[in-house]
């Protein structure tokens, strides 16, 4: 049994909670001097955009950790060998270094590993402070009435930020198992799941504080069109927690030929060993190494679903291009999946490049963040029935809604 005292020192926790203070400065600073002057959704959507902007390349620095084999690089939690930098640490990180030359703690690893900590630290504070300004603005109209001029925080929602502050907490609880459960590929996949609803939950803000400030409501679209928003975004999510699942179970070289996977359409697969969740790395639950036919399994799973989100991903962009105030929308579905083809290709037929990798999971992200971007600029379009109407028309009254402010 492993000492869970070793795993989790909070010595350190003080030091970083400055560093991601410090960290956060920087992009506050630049905000509210840049937005003064504007309203409170103004500014809180501007925040917003940098927070998303820097989660974004959190998600990929995470990714680089993972791919560099970094994540154990400091095999405690959340400092370095009860540390808050490789520096105080340099003694520990040396000694296991020259045990295992090749082995998950180097100098390098701890680094980058750290560096991944203190962002996520920083992020934290950004996150923190949207939820505590939208708080206020909302108690200051509540204290007093709304006037001419004040309708561009009327809507404000303090209720996002809440849920986006509690996401966070959540992620980095998930961000210290990754490490003292020595990548634990369930634990992994989850931590990455986390990460893409951060920044969706992050899109939500931006996007209803932007409709906020201009005091406008989503675009209505057809049923069936929102409909297939939902369903694309679905397909997408389960294809994110499938490459998660491949990537963290090293079975991206199982497959190094397309389209075919070994010489065959269909190749010798278990699918039992491969999808069996709870399990630690490389071994089945019962501590039986893992069968390359297993490995073989999660590629394919991964693959064919690529098939199907391609298809769904062309097809909704080309609806959505139809329709002007969701085109920009549709022009980065297109691209993006285009990306994503080819940095998934690159992956299997050039043996796993770094820079593809890490491509592959920002383009998963930013498909996530345009889907996202597209379900809160759009809404259901109302359809009345011949019922309802003939009472409107009797009455002289009309289903059409008046209201035109979006809600936040």
């Amino acid at each position: 049994m492993t000492d869970t005292s070793s795993l989790y020192d909070l010595a350190p926790i003080a030091w970083l909670m400055a560093a991601g203070v410090l960290i956060a400065l920087g992009p506050l600073i630049w905000v509210w001097r840049r937005n003064a002057g504007h309203g409170p959704a103004r500014r809180l959507h501007a925040l917003t955009v940098l927070t998303l902007f820097l989660t974004f390349d959190l998600t990929l620095f995470g990714a680089f950790t993972r791919l560099t084999d970094s994540g154990l690089g400091c095999p405690d939690w959340p400092g370095c060998y009860g540390n808050a930098s490789p520096v105080g640490a340099r003694h520990e990180i040396a000694m296991a270094q020259s045990a295992q030359p090749t082995g998950p703690v180097t100098h390098s690893k701890a680094w980058v590993e750290m560096v991944h900590r203190y962002l996520a630290t920083g992020v934290g504070v950004l996150i923190l402070t949207l939820a505590g300004a939208t708080w206020i603005v909302r108690r200051r109209q509540f204290r007093k009435p709304a006037e001419p001029g004040d309708g561009d925080h009327a809507t404000l929602s303090a209720w996002w930020p809440a849920a986006t502050l509690v996401w966070v907490c959540l992620q980095g609880a998930f961000g210290a198992m990754t490490v003292t459960w020595k990548l634990f590929p369930a634990i992994v996949t989850m931590h990455l799941l986390g990460a893409i609803v951060l920044l969706a939950l992050l899109c939500i803000q931006a996007v209803r504080y932007r409709q906020v400030a201009a005091d406008r409501l989503p675009t209505p679209v057809s049923p069936a069109l929102r409909n297939g928003l939902f369903a694309t975004t679905v397909l997408l999510v389960l294809q994110i927690a499938l490459g998660g699942w491949v990537s963290t179970n090293y079975a991206v070289l199982a497959c190094t030929q397309f389209p075919t996977c070994q010489g065959s359409w269909w190749p010798p697969m278990n699918f039992a060993q491969g999808f069996e969740i709870w399990r630690h790395l490389g071994v089945t639950g019962d501590g039986q190494p893992l069968d390359f036919s297993a490995l073989t399994a999660i590629h394919y799973a991964h693959r064919l679903m690529a098939y199907a989100v391609f298809v769904a991903l062309g097809v909704l962009a080309w609806r959505l291009r139809r329709i002007d105030a969701l085109r920009p929308q549709a022009h980065w579905l297109a691209g993006l999946a285009l990306l994503q083809l080819a940095t998934g290709l690159g992956n299997v037929l050039l043996g796993w490049p770094l820079a593809a990798a890490v491509l592959h999971t920002g383009g998963a992200a930013a498909l996530a963040v345009v889907l996202t971007w597209a379900l809160c600029e759009s809404r259901r379009e109302a359809v009345a029935t011949a019922t309802t109407r003939a009472d409107d028309n009797a009455r002289g009254t009309s289903t059409t809604p008046t209201s035109k402010k979006a809600p936040a």
